[in-house]
């Protein structure tokens, strides 16, 4: 009972602001206070989202933007976490690669649509690169930075017990930079969000990003403000997916109390 009533709490809590938001919009178009053409009522955009999902047009967009972000987020998870590791072991390579990282890091990843275009075509693969892009590095140095930061006496600990590498990485390592590896990865799907509303914009003909485009076009803001909203929503369901997986991670490490010696 108390825990059913923790979560009335909790959920009265997070819904407070958005339904506050929410009466504020409705306030203003039913009294007619703001533009109905730049501000949509409440009951004109959803009524645009209900046609949409009957004629399977949002969940065509939906799935489509839904790809491209969870398989650029995953390439570039798959390449900056052993890049972090790699650097984290080699000082030369991070001496010799800093000024790289540094420019490449300054570059905001819509200004290299053209060029990816020009390189990679219209497809997809100039689409997933500006994600990929967008989300290597808070991925990338959210880890290093772990790494790097480790106290010196788990290192000083795992020598003495002379574990092996993947040992050393498994035990000690990756526990001791976890809180940082998970901000990066949350962080970084975050950006990969972002990304993607840019990559749609140039030469796609489906996802969220290109059904904004094409509503702006045909000055249907309602359908703009449903793109927008999904946007919204997917992407805090993902990051609450996200964080309760990492949460569940660090508290099954917890509980089972790993040790060096194991």
């Amino acid at each position: 009972m108390r825990a059913c009533i923790r979560f009335l709490k909790a959920a009265a809590v997070l819904c407070f602001l958005p339904a506050a938001l929410f009466v504020l919009w409705w306030a203003l178009s039913a009294l007619k206070l703001v533009n109905a053409y730049l501000i949509p009522s409440p009951v004109k955009v959803f009524a645009a989202a209900a046609e949409l999902l009957r004629s399977g047009e949002l969940g065509r967009h939906l799935l489509v933007s839904l790809y491209r972000v969870w398989a650029g987020y995953a390439i570039s998870t798959c390449l900056a976490f052993p890049a972090a590791l790699l650097l984290h072991y080699s000082p030369r390579l991070k001496k010799l690669f800093h000024g790289i990282l540094e420019f490449l890091r300054a570059v905001p990843p819509l200004a290299m649509i053209p060029l990816l275009i020009l390189w990679l075509g219209i497809g997809e693969a100039s689409k997933l690169a500006v994600i990929v892009l967008a989300t290597f590095f808070p991925v990338f140095l959210n880890c290093l930075s772990g790494f790097d930061s480790m106290d010196s006496r788990w290192l000083e600990l795992s020598k003495s017990l002379e574990l092996s590498f993947f040992r050393h990485l498994r035990k000690v390592l990756i526990p001791a930079a976890l809180p940082q590896i998970v901000t990066g990865f949350r962080l970084g799907f975050g950006y990969a969000w972002r990304a993607l509303l840019g990559a749609e914009l140039f030469a796609a003909a489906s996802g969220l990003g290109y059904l904004i485009t094409d509503a702006q076009e045909m000055a249907r803001v309602d359908v703009v403000f449903v793109g927008i909203l999904t946007i919204g929503l997917m992407g805090l369901v993902f990051d609450k997916l996200l964080r309760s997986v990492t949460d569940a991670v660090s508290a099954g490490r917890e509980d089972r109390n790993w040790s060096v010696h194991e």
